[in-house]
């Protein structure tokens, strides 16, 4: 209640007033503190706006038999003669829609039917057994998010800043929720000889893509999958079949997959020998480097963005195929200073991990960058620690943090530093 003062006329408020105003004033003395771009932003907005459209006014349309996204959405894979490039800097969350899921093949996309499919596993095993894509939906299913990149993705970065956008630069990895049988669980039923260290699995494509694996750290983790997202495999993803291995590179999760054979020794195909090796300094080639190592990459602002002054939330996901990334540093002046950023739940094993970190840009020329720390300690490189260990002839496994310029027009660009 108001009082006023017989020589004041100014209203004096009361306790209650002056507590709530206080508070008030405080709360956005707070906001502002933790978030000044925000709250300037907002403080600039019209008081009186105007009403936006009533979307119910618009004419609707019955639903498709197979759900269709907005015409307002555009996003695409980036497609090539041997492969499709996922756009990272488009996507929410960390599970890839199945029809921007990247994809790479050898020898074209194959239409397969599953109930002519069939898998083999035989070798050194007790029982040699044939499997029908039915047989293998009647074992224990199970699911589980985990990410798949080809062991080439960032190719075009070991020489030159080749790459405009990142999905130029980092298209080749996606994740998806992959639901199969355990491979385990298949070679209980076939009952794998102790002598047997080794696997090779074969692909039905005209390729016949196969490569050897190590046993023993396969088959804790390997799933045989038939689904992908909720739904069957796409057949650029291997439909009706493929091997899924979490953190190992793409190459080795063979798509359409027919046979299965167990070894004492690796098979070494001419597709092991002739490819999939490291190139190092000396000379020499690194041959089965599988696993794929703890990388990072700012989706946006990312190549080919333009953003304004002000705030900025700074975006991207991490990786590692030796488990969690559990930190990952953002830097905005080209590597000199870094702060942590805010990891988005959920945080899996061998799985993308969204990050998030506000940012204020003061209209200034800068370099953004990320960097990720796995749950081994790894640490990603930066491109000078990498080629000074690996070289510049390798074409597979570059994980160097990626480096974004922003121009003072707001313009975003591919750097080497």
């Amino acid at each position: 209640m108001e009082q006023k003062t017989p020589d004041d006329p100014a209203p004096i408020l009361n306790r209650r007033a002056f507590l709530t105003g206080a508070a008030s004033l405080v709360g956005l003395t707070a906001v502002q503190t933790v978030f000044p771009a925000v709250s300037a932003q907002m403080l600039q907005h019209p008081r009186n706006p105007a009403i936006p459209d009533d979307p119910t006014r618009v004419p609707g349309s019955p639903p498709s038999p197979y759900g269709q996204r907005s015409v307002f959405e555009q996003a695409t894979r980036l497609a090539g003669v041997a492969s499709s490039l996922t756009p990272l800097q488009t996507l929410h969350g960390i599970v890839t829609p199945s029809a921007l899921h990247f994809e790479r093949h050898h020898n074209g996309v194959p239409a397969i039917d599953p109930a002519r499919h069939r898998l083999l596993v035989h070798g050194l095993v007790e029982r040699p057994m044939v499997f029908t894509v039915d047989d293998l939906k009647r074992l224990p299913a199970v699911s589980r998010l985990a990410f798949i990149e080809c062991s080439g993705n960032s190719a075009g970065e070991w020489r030159e800043p080749g790459g405009q956008t990142v999905q130029h630069t980092h298209g080749l990895m996606s994740t998806s929720e992959w639901t199969g049988v355990a491979l385990a669980t298949v070679l209980r039923e076939v009952g794998v000889k102790p002598e047997a260290t080794w696997i090779l699995a074969e692909g039905s494509d005209a390729a016949a893509m196969t490569r050897s694996l190590p046993l023993a750290p396969v088959t804790g983790e390997a799933l045989l999958c038939y689904a992908q997202n909720g739904e069957a495999l796409r057949p650029e993803q291997g439909y009706p079949l493929r091997l899924v291995l979490p953190g190992w590179e793409g190459n080795a999760c063979i798509k359409w997959l027919r046979r299965l054979k167990l070894g004492n020794a690796p098979f070494m195909t001419r597709e092991e020998t002739s490819h999939y090796t490291d190139l190092m300094p000396d000379g020499t080639a690194r041959q089965f480097s599988m696993v794929m190592e703890a990388k990072s990459v700012i989706t946006s602002p990312s190549g080919g963005d333009r953003i304004q002054r002000g705030f900025v939330e700074i975006r991207g996901l991490a990786w590692s195929g030796r488990g969690r990334v559990t930190h990952v540093d953002i830097s905005t002046d080209g590597g000199r200073t870094w702060q942590p950023a805010r990891l988005q739940e959920p945080v899996l094993p061998k799985c993308q991990t969204r990050f998030l970190f506000p940012w204020r840009w003061n209209g200034q020329e800068t370099i953004l960058q990320s960097r990720c720390t796995d749950e081994t300690g790894y640490v990603q490189p930066s491109r000078q620690a990498l080629i000074a260990v690996r070289g510049v002839h390798s074409i597979y496994h570059y994980n160097a943090i990626q480096s974004w310029k922003v121009l003072r027009d707001g313009g975003v660009h591919n750097v080497h530093v």
